[in-house]
């Protein structure tokens, strides 16, 4: 473990904690934003007793960080920022997260921890291919390795062939990505001879995408390596809220930096552990940008509270499943992508590239399939994963097996589903 005395804190101990450190952000915003407390009218951040006043509280959601463009929920003086990044969207006006000296620190810490979880040490090669820039991603693994003194390599995003030989030539041990680059990497390795057991790589993080199980063991079979599940956005300060250690039962919360709840995507009321919503976080060492219960419209659930394997104390979530804006509402059915993504990915034959048409067409919707196949597709295997999707769907998918290589290979985030239904 990177910080052993905080990460196996015994849950009283890191409740307690919690609320401690609840109070001081309330203070922080009371102290230097009078809009920010407006919102918690009645509330003294000294009279907080306990965990549960926090239900009754307002969310926040991307729309009001969006409105307050771009520091109007800032609880620092400006002179004390030292960076800002943006959430990675590509429309509407940005959302600016500004970082004190502090929040680096603390961006740095959490990384630490999750290298740590993922098996990694000052002794490794990482390899960083989220970008630099306004994206965090590329930052925050870099702060970390930094913080563990490993070696880095930031060769940031793109550039496949060149990701290949510094592998090689410079005997990288760990890869950060975003979850579906590591196919693009596969495919160009495909094509060159390139054999990544010939490597030292023994270790992926990935995140920022939602992937599935089977993707997960397509690119632990493909690279020869163990996949970690990393979690985080922008908005509560950068990729490394979490993630999976070895034990692979769950994602580690940082719980003495981040409040999670889980509460109804719909009606916003709390769900027992166990009980799939949508998480909600609360930044409790933020300094720039400090957030109360913050909507992320991830989809996931919390496992359990209990001690893990690895002697971590934390909670565990579910692997997100999804977006709550994600979901997709077709003849009634209402489905994740992922969950299709599952069901093509039983099949070896069946790449993990694939796209989901939505249309209306004569007043219908309609939705086609298209999927890359690796070799001609068993006539079987078609008709085996058209039943599955039927009766998983209980509607027809049209079925386009096409040759590897076909679909569009989309820069940064990869886009599997194309709705060209308009109004609905």
């Amino acid at each position: 473990m990177y910080q052993r005395e905080w990460e196996t804190l015994a849950r009283r101990e890191l409740e307690r904690l919690q609320l401690v450190r609840l109070r001081r952000t309330l203070s922080r915003i009371f102290a230097h934003n009078p809009f920010y407390k407006a919102r918690f009218k009645g509330v003294d951040p000294e009279q907080l007793k306990d965990l549960r006043e926090l239900e009754g509280w307002p969310f926040l959601n991307k729309e009001d960080l969006r409105e307050g463009y771009p520091y109007r929920y800032a609880c620092a003086p400006l002179q004390d920022f030292m960076r800002m990044h943006t959430s990675s969207g590509t429309t509407g006006t940005p959302i600016i997260c500004p970082y004190t000296e502090g929040d680096i620190r603390q961006w740095g810490e959490v990384m630490a921890r999750c290298y740590r979880a993922a098996g990694i040490g000052r002794d490794d090669v990482i390899q960083i291919t989220p970008s630099f820039g306004l994206f965090n991603g590329g930052f925050g693994f870099h702060y970390g390795a930094e913080a563990l003194g490993a070696m880095v390599i930031p060769i940031g995003a793109g550039r496949s062939a060149l990701q290949l030989q510094f592998m090689r030539d410079l005997g990288t041990t760990a890869l950060t990505a975003i979850a579906s680059y590591p196919l693009r990497l596969m495919e160009v390795a495909r094509g060159n001879g390139f054999d990544f057991r010939e490597t030292k790589l023994r270790v992926g993080i990935f995140g920022a995408e939602v992937w599935s199980d089977g993707l997960r063991r397509r690119i632990e079979e493909g690279m020869g390596i163990e996949t970690f599940d990393i979690i985080g956005m922008t908005e509560t300060g950068g990729v490394g809220m979490g993630i999976d250690c070895s034990a692979h039962e769950g994602i580690h919360v940082w719980e003495d930096h981040y409040l999670v709840e889980i509460v109804d995507p719909i009606t916003g009321e709390q769900l027992d552990d166990g009980r799939e919503g949508e998480l909600v976080v609360t930044t409790l060492t933020r300094e720039a940008l400090p957030l109360i219960r913050y909507r992320t419209r991830d989809i996931t659930a919390i496992l359990t509270r209990e001690r893990c394997r690895c002697g971590r104390t934390s909670l565990r979530l579910d692997r997100i499943k999804g977006r709550a804006d994600d979901m997709l509402v077709v003849k009634g059915v209402n489905f994740y992508p992922m969950q299709v993504e599952s069901l093509i990915l039983a099949h070896p034959e069946m790449g993990p590239d694939y796209q989901l048409i939505l249309e209306r067409v004569e007043g219908k919707e309609k939705v086609s399939l298209k999927i890359e196949v690796s070799q001609e597709i068993r006539p079987e295997a078609g008709r085996v994963l058209a039943q599955k999707l039927n009766d998983f769907l209980g509607f027809k998918v049209d079925l386009e097996f096409l040759p590897w290589g076909t679909l569009p290979r989309e820069p940064g985030k990869a886009v599997r589903v194309i709705d060209r239904r308009g109004n609905r």
